[in-house]
């Protein structure tokens, strides 16, 4: 059984349901990219479909950074070195959020859900990347390192923080989704 199969309902809803699950079993970490630049057009849809995902008490807190100049992609794909397809990527989204916020009374405290707010915003927009026949990675970004190297060469100061770097562009070759179902992960009712 696969996921989209997993559902039935009548023909359109179902199609509906059946696209939206395969997209989610479909999606893939493509590393390699053609040279081709990704529209503005599509660029948005990324960034429309990151900014629909959930929120905790809906803050909102994610910041994104579009790079597509050639010589930041590369400079950051030598000092990253888990994001090395940046050097093929046309165009990657920094996904950072405000670690800091206003609470009702108006004090300023921690942001404890920054981190669930970007990770929610990213899924969806690989899921928006697939979707619309692109590729992407997620690289992670927020440990001390690649924070560091990120926030310094993109200028980022005061309380935002990176969570990831989406390298993005049209896949070259064929990548294949990994099969990640594994039913004893899944426990009932209690460990």
């Amino acid at each position: 059984m696969t996921l989209a199969s997993c559902c039935s309902a009548p023909d359109t809803a179902q199609s509906a349901r059946e696209a939206v699950l395969e997209n989610i079993a479909n999606r893939k970490s493509v590393r390699s990219f053609t040279d081709e630049p990704v529209s503005d057009a599509d660029i948005e849809v990324l960034l429309r479909a990151a900014m629909a995902a959930p929120t905790a008490m809906n803050r909102q807190p994610w910041e994104f950074i579009v790079l597509n100049d050639r010589d930041t992609l590369d400079a950051l794909a030598g000092k990253l070195r888990y994001a090395k397809m940046l050097k093929e990527a046309p165009l990657a989204i920094v996904v950072c959020a405000e670690t800091m916020m206003t609470n009702r009374e108006g004090a300023t405290m921690e942001n404890m859900f920054w981190e669930h707010d970007a990770s929610a915003a990213t899924e969806n927009m690989l899921l928006a990347a697939e979707a619309i026949g692109l590729g992407a990675v997620w690289t992670a970004a927020s440990d001390p390192e690649r924070s560091k190297i990120i926030k310094d060469a993109l200028g980022i100061e005061g309380t935002i923080m990176p969570l990831c770097i989406v390298p993005i562009g049209h896949p070259a070759g064929e990548t294949a989704p990994k099969d990640k179902w594994k039913p004893e992960k899944i426990h009932w009712n209690r460990w």
